[in-house]
């Protein structure tokens, strides 16, 4: 059921903010609006930092479209939803209402993100992607990168193993659909030629020697003379052999400053100093060094300028693929729905494992604001956003019953004792009770009217 509640509270200001807004495009194409002060010289601004500047330079967050923009993309941070790649879902944003969303999901070292944002609207939708780092503790967030200006995709490499934060914040007066897709993949090529992680019979940190050493690296089995591929673009460091190894070849990965170790080679194809694309034959798969009693593999290893030996697993494993989960349909973005169960969980994340929020009683009405066909996004009447179980609301449309008004009341656009007045009901005015939230009723009135009472003791 579609809202016909009055036109909200920033109504009035768009034609102003509108004009306004004129400075800040311009200020975005010339660059004069962002401050670069002292220590700053030398940072990276984001765009979505920039167009902050630009709302403060030109005293739009004094309105009250400005002040909630800001805000929300604050609160984006703090409020955000765990998910696990991949992930995908859909959902609207108003032109009159400020929008940003978070989520979070752990990064290993080695993954890396592709992030994708498609919105569908009637012009152009300028939105923000930027990613943080948390702290050790997942809370004080550090922005690690942003898409730029003129691009809803960003890609990113994790460097450090930890939770990741994503916001996504569409510029203002701007409406669309939106679907926003995260998936995972490894930042290296997988280094034997036909096979993946699935052929990985043997892991890092295994202990080898009777525990007086861990194993540095995963075992890749394959045939004989199966090729060894570089896994990144780069250059050949070395070309030897060692009593572990056997035949070995070092292939440099200067842009993320790492060493990729081939061990146990039957033979080698390059020269040290050689420059190599990813692809590209390093050496065949063999069994030399201290494998000669096992099958033929490839030993093969990270080492970090700074940091020795680390696990290559998240480097090359399969990626998640892209996303599976089914978006909600475009007809049900902005629907009031009630809760049909004798009670409901509306849960900080689309998982039901995930914490609880808050625990509707049956016939509470929430609105769908995104999601997918599994799990709804929902906002409560008191702002709170959530996510239920599809199989637990249904349209809150059909009346439940019937109501006389005792006295005059009333008619209020939210369920709030600060909201403006549609309009007053007489006494004896016959209304239909469409659901409920805390001491307010949903009702529609004889002229088709929907709002909210107050409900009497």
């Amino acid at each position: 059921m579609r809202s016909r509640l009055l036109k909200n509270r920033y109504a009035f200001m768009k034609v102003t903010f509108a004009n306004s807004l004129l400075f800040v495009l311009l200020c975005g194409l010339l660059d004069a609006c962002t401050s670069v002060g002292p220590g700053k010289l030398f940072r990276s601004v984001s765009p979505h930092e920039q167009y902050a500047q630009s709302l403060r330079d030109a005293r739009l967050e004094k309105t009250a479209l400005g002040t909630d923009w800001l805000a929300v993309a604050d609160r984006a941070l703090k409020d955000s939803v765990v998910i696990s790649a991949p992930y995908r879902e859909s959902g609207y944003f108003a032109s009159n209402r400020p929008f940003a969303i978070g989520y979070r999901l752990n990064g290993q070292r080695g993954d890396k993100f592709i992030i994708k944002v498609e919105v569908q609207g009637q012009q152009p939708v300028q939105v923000f992607i930027d990613v943080f780092e948390l702290d050790e503790r997942n809370q004080v967030p550090s922005r690690l990168t942003s898409a730029k200006a003129d691009t809803n995709q960003l890609e990113i490499e994790i460097r450090r193993t930890r939770m990741h934060l994503v916001r996504i914040q569409p510029e203002l007066l701007r409406s669309g659909r939106y679907t926003i897709s995260i998936t995972r993949e490894p930042i290296l090529s997988f280094p034997v030629t036909g096979r993946d992680s699935r052929q990985i019979s043997s892991y890092f940190g295994m202990p080898r020697d009777a525990g007086r050493r861990r194993h540095e690296g995963i075992d890749i089995f394959a045939p004989r003379g199966t090729p060894a591929i570089a896994a990144a673009d780069g250059y050949v460091s070395g070309v030897g052999t060692n009593n572990l190894g056997g035949n070995v070849v070092y292939v440099s990965d200067s842009r993320r400053n790492h060493t990729l170790y081939y061990a146990h080679l039957d033979s080698q194809t390059v020269q040290q100093g050689q420059k190599v694309a990813v692809g590209d034959t390093v050496g065949f798969i063999g069994n030399t060094g201290n494998a000669r009693t096992t099958d033929p593999h490839l030993h093969f290893g990270i080492y970090s300028f700074n940091a020795g030996a680390i696990d290559p697993l998240p480097f090359v494993r399969r990626g998640t693929g892209p996303a599976r989960q089914s978006l909600i349909s475009a007809e049900t973005l902005g629907d009031s729905v009630r809760i049909s169960a004798t009670q409901a969980v509306v849960r900080q994340s689309p998982n039901g494992d995930a914490p609880m929020l808050r625990v509707l009683p049956r016939s509470s009405v929430v609105t769908i604001i995104g999601g997918t066909t599994t799990w709804f996004r929902v906002a409560m009447p008191d702002q709170t956003v959530g996510y239920l179980a599809g199989t637990v609301v249904e349209p809150a449309r059909r009346s439940l019953r019937k109501r006389s008004l005792p006295t005059g009341a009333d008619l209020l656009e939210a369920a709030s004792g600060q909201a403006a007045p549609i309009e007053n009901l007489p006494a004896g005015t016959l209304v239909e009770i469409l659901g409920s939230f805390g001491s307010y009723q949903l009702v529609r009135d004889p002229n088709g009217a929907t709002g909210w009472l107050a409900q009497t003791p």
